[in-house]
């Protein structure tokens, strides 16, 4: 896929900044900067959202990842993926996020928050009473507020990368393993699922 809007020349500070963090400039931030109040009060969001630090890091990193698996944005998957190793989150885990329903390396709490991140994702969503007290319960209203935030933050970045055409930028080559893909299974179901909206 191509992108759907070209990049924006971007002032040389910022292009320095960001191929210092991570190595090239993001698309996105390239796509959005034709709008720049929009590209910067996004970019502020992300970092308010990497700030939080109520929740777990690893289970917030993981449902990020499945939501970008589920919407199908390579670009949210393969940077995610990239965070977790530079935060040194448990990289065989993350590694199988696309295909967690498969995989066996998931505890029942980590099983409950990808779960959780797929059914806020789907249209409509398909959250359930008992899920969510499963959940209350095991990280109490504090953490499972922020959760369900960055799972919102997460579906507005992903849907909006998809639809603007961006994807990978091979930022999770740099990771020992390889990211598994999602079950072809897996993949046509979702599609059902958003377009039954």
């Amino acid at each position: 896929m191509a992108l759907r809007v070209p990049k924006a020349e971007l002032p040389a500070e910022v292009v320095e900044t960001m191929t210092e963090r991570f190595g090239t400039v993001p698309e996105p931030l390239e796509v959005m900067s034709h709008n720049p109040k929009v590209a910067e009060d996004t970019f502020d969001w992300g970092q308010m959202v990497e700030g939080w630090s109520v929740a777990d890091a690893s289970l917030k990193s993981f449902a990020h990842m499945a939501v970008a698996s589920l919407i199908g944005c390579s670009w949210c998957l393969d940077v995610s993926y990239f965070q977790a190793l530079d935060q040194e989150l448990d990289l065989a885990k993350a590694s199988q996020v696309p295909r967690w329903r498969e995989s066996k390396v998931f505890s029942p709490l980590e099983r409950d928050v990808l779960e959780y991140a797929e059914a806020m994702t789907t249209t409509p969503p398909t959250v359930t009473d008992e899920l969510v007290a499963r959940l209350l319960a095991a990280l109490g209203p504090a953490a499972l507020v922020e959760l369900t935030s960055v799972i919102g933050f997460a579906n507005l970045s992903s849907r909006g990368n998809a639809a603007l055409g961006i994807t990978s930028q091979g930022y999770s080559s740099a990771c020992e393993i390889p990211l598994a893909s999602r079950p072809e299974a897996a993949k046509k179901g979702a599609a059902s699922a958003g377009s039954a909206a």
